[in-house]
C-alpha cells in the first residue's frame, strides 16, 4: 500500500467542502489523494462568524491554508480566513491550469492509444522541462508541435499535444486596467515612486503577457496588464498593484487603488 501523500504546513491547497457543522467545515483536499482535513469555525473570517453556513456550503470549491499536519493521525487543519485575495486568485488559476494541462495530456494518449506508463512518462517529462506544462500547451496552439520537439517529445507525442492543445485552448488576449494613487513626503518621494512603479513592471507574468504603466496625472498612475486570458490579466494587475503599493510603503510613502 503506498503512503498518502500531505501537504506541508504553510502551503496553499484547493479544497471541496464535504460536510459543514456547528463547529467547523470538513473538506477533501483535492490536490492530495484520500486527504481529508478541517476548517475550524475560528478559521473560517476574519470577523465573527454567528452562522457558518453563511460562510461555506458543502461542494464549495475553497483555497486554505494549511496550518497543521498531523500524518499519524491523518488529520490537516486548515485556514480559509488566512487566505489572501491574491493568494486565493493565484492559487486558483494555477489548480485550473494543471487540470486543463492534465486533460490535454490525457487526450493526446487516447488519440495515440497509448499505455499508462507511456503516458505518465510524457507527463514527467513535461513537468521536469518545464516550469509549467499549461504555458507551453498556450504557445503550442500559436507556434504548433515544435515546441514539443525542441523538448525531444517523440513526434507523433508532439503532433498529438499540439492539436489536443488548440482545441481545448482557446486563445484571447484580454487588457485589464486599474488606476492607483502613490504619494510619498519623503526627500526622496519621487526616486521612491519611480522604484515602485518599476518593480510593479517587473513582477513575474507568464509568457506572451505584459504590464504597461503610465502617469495620469500625479498623483495617480495607472498600470495595464495585458495577458491570454482574462483571469491571467487579473492576477498581474492584483500582484503589480500589491508590488507597488508594498514597495513604496517601505520607502516611506503611501499607496492605494483607486478605481
Amino acid at each position: 500500500m503506498s503512503v498518502p501523500s500531505y501537504p506541508d504546513v504553510g502551503d496553499l491547497a484547493i479544497a471541496t467542502v464535504k460536510r459543514v457543522v456547528d463547529y467547523g467545515a470538513y473538506v477533501r483536499l483535492d490536490e492530495y489523494e484520500g486527504i481529508e482535513g478541517l476548517v475550524h469555525i475560528s478559521e473560517i473570517s476574519t470577523t465573527w462568524v454567528k452562522n457558518i453556513r453563511e460562510h461555506v456550503r458543502e461542494g464549495q470549491k475553497l483555497v486554505l491554508k494549511v496550518l497543521r499536519v498531523d500524518r499519524e493521525r491523518g488529520q490537516v487543519d486548515l485556514s480559509l480566513r488566512r487566505v489572501t485575495g491574491r493568494e486565493k486568485t493565484d492559487k486558483m488559476l494555477e489548480w485550473k491550469r494543471a487540470k486543463k494541462a492534465d486533460s490535454i495530456i490525457k487526450g493526446a494518449a487516447e488519440r495515440l492509444k497509448a499505455d499508462a506508463g507511456t503516458t505518465d512518462k510524457i507527463r514527467l517529462l513535461l513537468n521536469e522541462k518545464l516550469e509549467t506544462p499549461y504555458e507551453a500547451f498556450q504557445e503550442a496552439v500559436e507556434e504548433g508541435e515544435e515546441v514539443f520537439t525542441k523538448l525531444e517529445v517523440s513526434p507523433e507525442w508532439a503532433t498529438a499535444l499540439a492539436e489536443v492543445a488548440k482545441s481545448k485552448i482557446k486563445l484571447e488576449k484580454a487588457t485589464l486596467t486599474v488606476t492607483i494613487e502613490l504619494t510619498c513626503r519623503t526627500s526622496e518621494g519621487i526616486e521612491a515612486i519611480r522604484t515602485a512603479l518599476s518593480n510593479a513592471k517587473k513582477v513575474k507574468k507568464p509568457r506572451g503577457a505584459s504590464i504597461r504603466i503610465y502617469a495620469i496625472g500625479a498623483p495617480r498612475y495607472r498600470i495595464e496588464a495585458t495577458a491570454r486570458e482574462y483571469s491571467e490579466a487579473e492576477a498581474i494587475l492584483g500582484s503589480a498593484v500589491e508590488e507597488a503599493t508594498n514597495t513604496l510603503k517601505g520607502l516611506g510613502g503611501e499607496g492605494r487603488k483607486v478605481s
